[in-house]
């Protein structure tokens, strides 16, 4: 009894009939997960199949159909960043979303491969104990710009630890734990005052 409406859907469905009559109503035969991302809900729930342009899929006509009722689809809000700040008796923990702001920043501009830059601005961000921090030199010992540079903050027992340089990439910043003598990094590092 293929005529009948309570009949599963096969794999391959028929155009909607002309003059609209909607989208069919069963199941879409594919998981939600091969629908594109634009693909709305509401559509998903009624059956339809997505539209042939994803970036069409938005603004396109809503659907409507006898078994699902009119209703809108809350527009998904915009990602707001929260403001970020230095907690002063917090933990690395706390600290490491400032940390990682004030990293990126220095990252971002003409001093990105000057230690001292990354220093002095955790020190303005708040991190005022300098002799909390440590610093690898940001040239190799024939005087060319390093590779990669490391810097860190010890903060109530961890680290907070940051990785910046052409060979690294974009900034690594984290918190860990310190090493055995309880400083944050090894090998030879440069004053920090």
């Amino acid at each position: 009894m293929h005529g009948d409406a309570r009949t599963p859907p096969l794999p391959h469905r028929p155009p909607p009939p002309p003059g609209g009559g909607g989208c069919p109503r069963a199941p879409h035969p594919r998981p939600p997960a091969a629908l594109p991302p634009p693909f709305s809900a509401r559509a998903l729930r009624a059956g339809c199949p997505p539209p042939p342009d994803p970036a069409t899929s938005l603004t396109a006509s809503p659907v409507h159909s006898e078994s699902t009722p009119d209703a809108t689809v809350p527009e998904t809000p915009t990602a707001k960043k929260e403001p970020v700040a230095f907690v002063p008796d917090g933990s690395a923990e706390d600290n490491l979303p400032i940390f990682t702001q004030t990293v990126n920043a220095v990252w971002g501009s003409a001093d990105k491969m000057r230690g001292r830059a990354y220093i002095d601005a955790l020190i303005a961000a708040g991190f005022t104990d300098t002799s909390a921090m440590q610093l690898t030199s940001d040239t190799t010992t024939v005087g060319n710009e390093a590779e990669t540079m490391l810097f860190s903050v010890l903060v109530k027992g961890k680290c907070l630890v940051g990785q910046v340089g052409q060979a690294t990439g974009n900034p690594v910043t984290e918190v860990a734990a310190p090493l055995g003598d309880g400083v944050c990094l090894l090998g030879k590092t440069v004053p920090v005052q």
